[in-house]
C-alpha cells in the first residue's frame, strides 16, 4: 500500500516546482491557474525567488501548496510510472494540499484558504509575537511536562506543537515561556534544544485570533468526502466527513501536529511505500526515524 505525503513550511527552496513544469503541461497549468487566482506570479517567486520573499509565511504557504499540486499533476500525467495513493497526509499546511489531492476541496478554494491562512498567521504573530524551539532526545511526555512547568513558572503560554518523529519535537508559544521550556528540557537531559528563527508561534494558543477568522473562511468553502483517506494532523486518524475536515483545519492552527502517530497509523494500515509530493525531503527523513522499513521516494 502507498501513501502520498505533502510537506509544510520549512520545505521551501528557490527553484521548487521548476523541474515538474519543464516535464509536464499539467504542472504548468497549475502554476498558471495559481498566478491568475493570486494576482501575481507565484511561479516566478518559486522558480527565481528572492529567497526572503519566498520565506515570508504569506508567500511560502501558497508557494508550497501550488508546488505540491503541480508535482501531483505531473505524476498523474506520467501515468503508470507512479501508482495511485491508498492514503494521504500533509504536515501542517500540507494537510490542505492532501485534501485537494483527495478531491475534498477544489484547487481554487484550497489556494484561497492557504493564502488566507498565511495572512492570518502572520497577523497573529505581529499581534502576539511568539517563538518556537526544536528539541532532540526527549519523548512527548517529557516535553509536555517541561511545557507545563514553564507555563506555571512564567504565567505565559507554551505547548508541544509538533511531534515530528521519535526524539524530534517542537514547542511553541510565548518567547519567555519557550526559552524557559528549553532550559527545563536541557535539565531533563535533552541532547539539543534549537531555537527556531521564527516569530510566529504556530500550533499554539497564540494563533487563536487566526483560528477564529480562518473558521469563518472555511464556512464559505464547499467540502466533500475525500476520495482517498486523509489523515488529520490533530487526530492522527482519517478525516471522513466535511464536518470533520472543517473541525480539523480550524483546530490545527492552535493544536499540535501529531505526525509520529499519523505515520504509525499508516504503517498499521499496511503502508509499505511513500511518495513525498512537492518540495524537499523532510517527510522522508522523518519516516526513516519512525519506521525505516517503509520505502521512501520523492517527486518534486
Amino acid at each position: 500500500m502507498i501513501a502520498y505525503l505533502f510537506p509544510g513550511q520549512g520545505s521551501h527552496s528557490v527553484g521548487m516546482g521548476q523541474a515538474a513544469c519543464e516535464s509536464s503541461a499539467a504542472a504548468r497549468d497549475i502554476f498558471a491557474q495559481a498566478d491568475d487566482i493570486l494576482g501575481f506570479s507565484i511561479q516566478d517567486l518559486c522558480f527565481n525567488g528572492p529567497e526572503d520573499q519566498l520565506t515570508d509565511t504569506v508567500n511560502q504557504q501558497p508557494a508550497l501548496y501550488v508546488t505540491s499540486l503541480a508535482v501531483l499533476k505531473a505524476m498523474e500525467e506520467a501515468g503508470d510510472a507512479y501508482p495511485g495513493a491508498d492514503f494521504m497526509a500533509g504536515h501542517s499546511l500540507g494537510e490542505l494540499s492532501a485534501l485537494v489531492a483527495a478531491n475534498a476541496i477544489t484547487f481554487e478554494d484550497g489556494l484561497r484558504l492557504v493564502r488566507k491562512r498565511g495572512e492570518l498567521m502572520k497577523a497573529a504573530g505581529e499581534k502576539s509575537p511568539g517563538g518556537m524551539a526544536a528539541v532532540l532526545g526527549l519523548d512527548t511526555a517529557q516535553v509536555t511536562e517541561a511545557c507545563e512547568k514553564a507555563q506555571s513558572e512564567t504565567g505565559k503560554q507554551v505547548q508541544l506543537a509538533n511531534d515530528n518523529c521519535p526524539g524530534q519535537i517542537v514547542v511553541s508559544g510565548n518567547p519567555e515561556a519557550v526559552a524557559r521550556t528549553g532550559e527545563i528540557m536541557q535539565e531533563m537531559g535533552a541532547r539539543k534544544v534549537v531555537p527556531l528563527t521564527i516569530t510566529i508561534a504556530a500550533h499554539s494558543p497564540l494563533m487563536a485570533s487566526a483560528s477564529a477568522e480562518f473558521s469563518a473562511s472555511l464556512e464559505d468553502v464547499t467540502i466533500s468526502t475525500p476520495s482517498v483517506p486523509v489523515i488529520g494532523n490533530t487526530t492522527a486518524a482519517p478525516l471522513t466527513t466535511p464536518d470533520e475536515i472543517r473541525s480539523e483545519l480550524n483546530a490545527q492552527l492552535t493544536g499540535s501536529v501529531r505526525w509520529t502517530e499519523s505515520m504509525q497509523y499508516l504503517v498499521g494500515q499496511g503502508i509499505t511505500e511513500l511518495y513525498e509530493v512537492g518540495s524537499g525531503d523532510v517527510l522522508q527523513k522523518l519516516m526513516k526515524r519512525i519506521d525505516r522499513k517503509v520505502a521512501r521516494k520523492q517527486f518534486g
